[in-house]
């Protein structure tokens, strides 16, 4: 029989106890010297501020006007939550998998950190949901991009070991500090908003967008643990690129539910049988509704948070990328949806018509029609691409030239969504000059609310924006103008007559070096005698000649700009048959001004800018001031509509839709020499639009009136806007629908020359 003394016993216990109390009391002064950061050693830790008020990056919202949200800006795609908007398999299935005793420990799980030590670590992770926002909140090892925090490094922090053994520890101390802050529903939906799904998809609403392109109500609990599954390693089960390895995740997250009782052993191995059935799109500045619109309010938003932070201290400094700004727009997204499918709907068709009408033969031609050589070189010589490879090959043009002809992948914009092809730049070059684009907006002209804004038919590969950045010759729809100031200055009225004859401008007229006579679209005169009305209605070029020589120049610019024509406009004979260069931005905002009785509203595009959560930084509002004299702006509403009214009128097309009948509608169309532009302006008591359609480059177009007039490139475009919008009950209960222009209540006008305006009578 074996003995031992009992003093070794005594001295082993003693041994033991001891280290126990060495182990402990360490482990304590440990900590303690991590939480207040004893000799700056161990780094810093939030404040009770930062703990109570946590940063990240939010995306900020652009909102409608009706309320819908149509886009963000964002370094980080994050879009917050409240814990009641989670759905149930959410919330189970993140317990399930990543913390399934979250509601009864106070930050730490002993249990779980007891099973990874015994384990080595084989039985996954012993970390917390709050520990693990500790970690995402604070960046207590790294900065976003992989930096280290100066705030959070202490000197220990840089010996290898130490570095993981100290973040732990202040992760232990911040997760039992959030817990002592915040409930646990308010510690689940702050990690859910924290963490990255991958993807640019950050916090679960954008996860569910993104993978399922559902709201976190909806989402089933099969793709609940899709998404759950990964928070583990977003780049190693990237459903894109490892379909097989997220599908095995979810299939453990499935098995994790039912471990914890959540489903049953059969449901589980039901849902483990199905597909992921994703809807995968990523959201980026390309997608989403008016991306041309977002841009083009983005550097106003920007202006106007610079001159907001100015009187705010810096820890208080507004980003629009990262603080969940939220932009109250005046968009509709109806009249947005609409207006996009309009064009989409009549571009495509008519770029199926440019097709045809220019099939064997390059659209690039000059002003007698003939194609213009070398075209394609001299248009690349002209691009970004060009001048850096010049500069990469030391000018060089052999090389230069060899590198734009090497086919290379590349994905390029159809009606029937992005082809993935083989070209060169120099086909993509002639791919691309073939294709016509427009620009289109609407306007209500009683308050300057922007409602629809088309800058393009796609934003992704065509970044020009056709509303505000284009300046194109707005040919005959800036014939109001001219007409307007005649009625203005009392030179005019809408039922007088003028002859239908040459008219010629010479020295007199300010032209030096010869002489001009105007010509009709068709090159004949008709020598009838024309009332005004019907005179633009027919869009007849000597009238408005006749009205210039009456006018002279200054007087129809004056009156131009006046009504919203921003633009610098040349004052000589041309002038009256649209020359100078503006935008659809100043020409809805010029017509405008006469559907609301001389009364202009400058554009607006944003109504307000709130923080996160409401409070007002800045609002906006437009601006009326009588510009022309309200009579005048009424008769040119009546001289408008004539163009749809009258016999032959440039805009009668649209009495073959639904939107003329019990309407009062005004119109007017342009085109350009060589049917370059077309354009089109439609004008009701609630709604002004214009459209634009051409190529890009002035020298690509049709080659006959018959296809190339505005009536037929760009009309066809505001009548299935103007059809959609009036199809929607919702919008008519706003205002929006079918009515007759006010009237000014004291206009004496004998109407004799056309069809007589309803009696309706202006409110003020």
């Amino acid at each position: 029989m074996i003995t031992f003394e009992a003093g070794k016993y005594q001295k082993l216990i003693k041994f033991f106890y001891k280290s126990f109390i060495a182990l402990f009391l360490g482990a304590v002064l440990f900590i303690t010297a991590v939480n207040y950061n004893f000799f700056w050693l161990f780094g810093g830790m939030p404040s009770l501020q930062e703990l109570e008020n946590p940063k990240s990056q939010e995306a900020s919202l652009i909102i409608s006007e009706d309320g819908q949200e149509i886009g963000k800006y964002f370094r980080e795609n994050r879009n917050p939550v409240e814990f009641e908007e989670l759905s149930p398999a959410i919330i189970n299935t993140l317990m399930a998998t990543e913390d399934a005793r979250f509601t009864t420990h106070s930050g730490i799980d002993f249990r779980s950190m007891l099973r990874v030590v015994f384990t080595l670590g084989s039985s996954g992770g012993g970390s917390t949901i709050s520990q693990q926002l500790a970690k995402n909140l604070f960046n207590t090892r790294t900065l976003e991009y992989g930096e280290e925090d100066p705030i959070y490094m202490g000197l220990l922090m840089k010996v290898g070991g130490l570095k993981t053994a100290i973040a732990k520890i202040k992760e232990w101390i911040l997760a039992i500090k959030l817990e002592r802050r915040y409930t646990k529903q308010e510690i689940m939906a702050m990690y859910l908003n924290e963490v990255s799904f991958g993807n640019n998809a950050y916090g679960i609403q954008v996860a569910c967008k993104t993978y399922f392109q559902k709201d976190v109500k909806t989402v089933s609990l099969s793709e609940a643990a899709t998404l759950i599954g990964l928070l583990q390693n977003p780049s190693l089960y990237d459903p894109r690129l490892r379909p097989e390895k997220t599908l095995a995740r979810r299939n453990t997250v499935i098995g994790q539910l039912a471990k914890y009782d959540y489903i049953t052993e059969d449901d589980a191995s039901k849902m483990q049988e199905s597909p992921l059935n994703l809807h995968f799109k990523v959201e980026n500045q390309n997608t989403g509704t008016a991306p041309y619109f977002r841009e083009a309010i983005r550097k106003e938003v920007l202006a106007a948070l610079k001159e907001i932070n100015e009187s705010r201290p810096e820890e208080e400094q507004l980003n629009l990328y990262t603080s969940g700004l939220r932009i109250h727009t005046t968009i509709d997204s109806r009249m947005q949806k609409y207006a996009q499918d309009a064009v989409w709907e009549h571009m495509q068709a008519e770029q199926k018509l440019f097709y045809d009408h220019w099939r064997g033969r390059n659209p690039w031609v000059n002003e007698e029609m003939k194609e213009m050589k070398g075209f394609l070189r001299d248009a690349m010589k002209r691009t970004p691409r060009y001048r850096e490879l010049m500069e990469t090959y030391s000018n060089d043009e052999f090389k230069v030239w060899e590198e734009l002809n090497r086919k290379i992948k590349m994905s390029v914009f159809s009606y029937n969504g992005d082809i993935d092809t083989l070209m060169s730049p120099m086909d993509s070059l002639n791919y691309y000059k073939r294709i016509l684009n427009c620009g289109m907006m609407a306007m209500d002209p009683t308050n300057g609310h922007i409602k629809a804004y088309i800058g393009g038919i796609n934003y992704k590969y065509f970044k020009f924006d056709h509303i505000t950045q284009s300046k194109r010759q707005p040919g005959s729809t800036f014939k109001p103008f001219v007409y307007g100031a005649a009625i203005e200055n009392e030179v005019a009225t809408p039922c007088d007559k003028i002859i239908d004859e040459p008219v010629t401008f010479g020295e007199e007229d300010g032209l030096t070096g010869g002489t001009w006579t105007p010509q009709n679209s068709d090159g004949k005169y008709s020598y009838e005698n024309l009332p005004l009305r019907r005179a633009m209605a027919l869009s007849i070029n000597t009238v408005s000649a006749k009205l210039m020589k009456a006018l002279g120049p200054s007087k129809i610019a004056d009156f131009a700009h006046k009504c919203g024509i921003e633009s610098p406009l040349y004052e000589g004979p041309a002038l009256c048959l649209g020359a100078s260069e503006v935008s659809v931005y100043e020409q809805v905002s010029a017509y405008s001004t006469l559907a609301n009785l001389g009364e202009r509203n400058e554009p607006i595009m944003i109504l307000k800018i709130t923080d996160k959560v409401g409070n007002v930084l800045k609002e906006y509002s437009s601006s009326a001031k009588a510009a022309i004299k309200p009579e005048t702006a009424y008769l040119m509403t009546y001289m408008l509509r004539g163009a749809v009214d009258e016999p032959l009128g440039t805009a009668e097309g649209l009495k073959r839709t639904s939107i003329v009948a019990g309407n009062e509608i005004g119109a007017k169309t342009g085109t350009t020499s060589n049917f370059s532009d077309g354009w089109f302006m439609g004008v009701t008591q609630k709604l002004v639009a214009g459209v634009w359609v051409g190529g890009d480059d002035r020298s690509i177009h049709f080659r006959s009136l018959a296809l190339g007039q505005g009536a037929k490139m760009a009309m066809p475009a505001y009548a299935k806007f103007m059809e959609k919008v009036y199809a929607d009950p919702s919008l008519s209960i706003e205002g929006y629908r079918k009515m007759p222009f006010l009237k000014p209540e004291n206009l004496q006008f004998d109407f004799s020359c056309g069809t007589a305006p309803p009696d309706s009578t202006a409110s003020n």
